[in-house]
């Protein structure tokens, strides 16, 4: 469902400038430095937050939605967490530094050098928004290249009659322009969503909670186009950072209990064990609860994980 981009291309019509005119895509945005950084890692997980579950269906708690996607109790699924790797992390770095140029020109102020911007339509906003649909592009693909080495497993193992056709997949940590009533009014606006995702009524939701515990499968609601630009949250957050959950627990013991739970799990480093421990996650139980009686997004199913792969 394997899981989380579908980018479509910003909207160039948008506008805080009149006078801009839009930029058509090229190969300049991105930069050539983040084009080397992304090529040699398309098909990799990368490290922090970002895993491959197989997973199995724990519970239902919409058996007509959970049907139309195909979800049964005990069926085997897969979810998916990764983006553009390196290539989206030097288009952020890239353009934080030419926003930061492009705000004194505008007269734009913002609390923190992490909310650089400019206005949409100028000739920095524009280069932005298309390098930030490739960087996208370059995410869904990369999940799309390991959902396919992970189905072409599945079928030496099981057999060649195996077959995961993919549930869902949308981005997060991007900006979309979409239409929102504001102050009464429809208007096409840019949302940006960070440690946030997509909940549009009756379109899937993905809530994942730590290697060691469940993820959640939701149906976004209109509640969440009121309230949350609709949005609910990507994940279960953090209650511990990461230097602090590398202390007092070592990556072999991490393994060893969560074995001793049926669940198999495989890291390229010690750290993305210790790092991102169960441990160190808020309770997905809780958090979950809020978003489904916040009628932000309703429960479908509840996914477990079995084996885990940290990049």
């Amino acid at each position: 469902m394997w899981a989380p981009s579908h980018p479509t291309l910003s909207d160039s019509h948008l506008s805080n400038t009149a006078s801009a005119p839009a930029l058509r895509p090229g190969p300049l945005h991105p930069a050539e430095r983040a084009k080397q950084r992304g090529a040699p890692q398309l098909g990799t997980l990368g490290s922090g937050n970002h895993f491959l579950e197989v997973q199995y269906v724990d519970e239902i708690f919409d058996e007509p939605t959970a049907s139309k996607y195909n979800l049964h109790k005990d069926r085997i699924v897969l979810l998916i967490h990764t983006g553009s790797r390196g290539l989206g992390h030097q288009v952020c770095t890239d353009y934080v530094s030419q926003m930061d140029q492009a705000m004194r020109r505008y007269d734009l102020h913002m609390p923190d050098r992490q909310l650089a911007c400019a206005p949409v339509r100028s000739p920095e906003g524009q280069r932005y928004l298309h390098a930030m649909a490739a960087a996208a592009n370059f995410a869904w693909t990369n999940r799309h290249c390991i959902a396919h080495a992970a189905r072409e497993a599945f079928k030496r193992i099981i057999g060649d009659w195996v077959r995961m056709p993919v549930i869902y997949d949308v981005a997060h940590n991007i900006a979309k322009v979409e239409t929102h009533t504001i102050d009464g009014k429809q208007q096409r606006v840019v949302v940006h969503r960070k440690g946030a995702t997509r909940a549009f009524p009756n379109q899937p939701v993905f809530i994942p909670g730590s290697m060691g515990t469940a993820s959640y499968f939701l149906l976004g609601q209109q509640t969440a186009m009121r309230e949350t630009f609709g949005s609910a949250c990507h994940g279960a957050g953090r209650v511990l950072s990461r230097s602090a959950a590398k202390k007092g627990v070592t990556a072999k013991e991490i393994q060893k209990e969560l074995e001793s739970r049926g669940i198999i799990v495989e890291s390229l480093t010690r750290e993305g064990l210790t790092e991102e421990k169960p441990e160190a996650y808020k309770d997905i139980e809780s958090v979950v609860d809020v978003v489904h009686h916040a009628g932000l997004a309703l429960r479908v199913a509840r996914l477990r994980p079995i084996g885990v792969i940290k990049g």
